[in-house]
């Protein structure tokens, strides 16, 4: 017997073990493993499609918060804008309104005024027209203290008035 060549039996019964061990592996072994070599392939493809799908939907999401963002600094924009606006015109209306009123205020604190100055002059009027007839009744009563002087007098008064009337003709 040599070490290097294997006796026919030997060799037969390897050969027997090696079909009932392949049979055995072919029949049980190698479909369960093909199984489970095929759904961790599987696995792994949905896992790497799942993947593709989360950038992008993760790539939308950040599209869409930038269109957002962008939306609602116009938002923010406009908003200022009518803000601005709206405190301009209010400024103008009010400034409207206080000239408004400040000419009324005017208009009226000048009809007191010249309501004022009438009045005054009404009443130096008559005080001048009292101090008139004062004075005019005591200078007539001075002159006329006699009898002639107011016989001459009247007939002055009466010449004057006829010289009017016929003036008025």
């Amino acid at each position: 017997m040599s070490l290097l060549l294997p006796e026919a039996g030997l060799v037969f019964w390897m050969l027997v073990a090696f079909g009932i061990v392949y049979f055995i592996l072919h029949r049980y072994g190698f479909p369960a493993i093909t199984s489970m070599v095929d759904e961790r392939k599987r696995f792994i493809d949905d896992a790497l499609k799942n993947a593709k799908e989360a950038n992008e939907k993760l790539a939308n999401i950040e599209q869409q918060s930038q269109d957002i963002l962008k939306k609602a600094q116009e938002e923010q924009t406009r908003i200022l804008r009518e803000a601005a606006a709206t405190r301009d015109q209010l400024i103008k209306e009010a400034r409207e309104k206080a000239e408004d009123e400040g000419e009324k205020m005017l208009a009226e604190t000048r009809r007191l005024i010249q309501q004022e100055k009438e009045d005054v002059l009404n009443e130096i009027r008559a005080q001048v027209a009292e101090l008139s007839l004062s004075i005019a009744e005591k200078i007539i009563r001075k002159e006329l203290s006699s009898t002639e002087s107011q016989k001459a007098y009247i007939g002055k008064l009466v010449d004057e008035a006829m010289a009017d009337k016929e003036k008025g003709k």
